[in-house]
């Protein structure tokens, strides 16, 4: 479904995003993945040799745009376009606001939402230039019901889904599509090292029965990056198993 397409995707060392690039892979994309450190990408490009896939991996600074550009520029260099974004690095929290410091509110921003920015602008030039492209972003559920604490992580997703949105109405004359998917509970190592007690309650709330597995994430960003999606775009697809609280 992928064929030849050269596809970069942030947070990709791990979880989802790991799953998005085996899944992309699979699917004959040419695959770069981003991760926050040299460890990390070396020990994913490995894993993906492991399973038959080539892949490459970079470690930029996702709060340095010129860091950024600077990668991107050798990418579209050394594969002479870049056809498909993930904006998929992030991280979460969980505290009460009285417990957040400013630091903590900053980093968040940092990362899910300038990060996100910084990739997007480096891309957009190369997109336009070939009047085609997709982008990606991973948002989540709390972008739509919020959460009870950890307040930085839902503001953070809201800021993706409003980027989104109104990327896409910015690029669209461009045929550049840009979409977000919002997981609900995954089973990601982050997920499997909770307690029992903690997950049980949460799967009785999803309709399906079940928790996601991020085969399921990754298959949504398939179908969003692929030509059967061609007529879809400023959408927040929710893949959450009708979770909806």
């Amino acid at each position: 479904m992928l064929k030849d397409k050269v596809a970069i995707i942030t947070g990709g060392t791990r979880g989802i995003g790991f799953e998005i690039a085996r899944v992309f892979l699979e699917n004959h994309a040419k695959v770069v993945i981003f991760g926050s450190k040299k460890e990390s990408v070396n020990q994913a490009l490995a894993s993906l040799r492991e399973e038959g896939y080539d892949a490459s991996g970079y470690y930029p600074n996702l709060s340095d745009f010129n860091q950024i550009a600077q990668v991107v520029q050798g990418i579209k260099d050394k594969y002479g376009h870049i056809d498909i974004l993930v904006n998929n690095a992030g991280i979460s929290a969980n505290k009460k606001i009285e417990d957040t410091t400013v630091e903590d509110f900053q980093k968040i921003m940092d990362l899910n939402v300038n990060g996100m920015f910084n990739m997007t602008k480096a891309v957009v030039p190369f997109m336009k230039e070939a009047h085609d492209g997709v982008i990606l972003n991973t948002s989540s559920m709390v972008s739509i019901y919020g959460q009870p604490s950890g307040v930085g992580y839902p503001t953070s997703k809201f800021a993706v889904n409003g980027m989104t949105k109104s990327l896409a109405r910015e690029l669209g004359s461009f045929n550049i599509r840009v979409n977000a998917v919002a997981p609900g509970v995954t089973n990601t190592d982050m997920v499997a090292a909770l307690p029992k007690e903690m997950i049980e309650p949460l799967i009785k709330t999803i309709p399906l029965g079940r928790i996601g597995q991020p085969r399921d994430i990754a298959n949504a960003f398939l179908f969003l990056a692929s030509p059967l999606a061609s007529y879809v775009t400023g959408e927040i697809l929710s893949v959450d198993g009708a979770a909806r609280s």
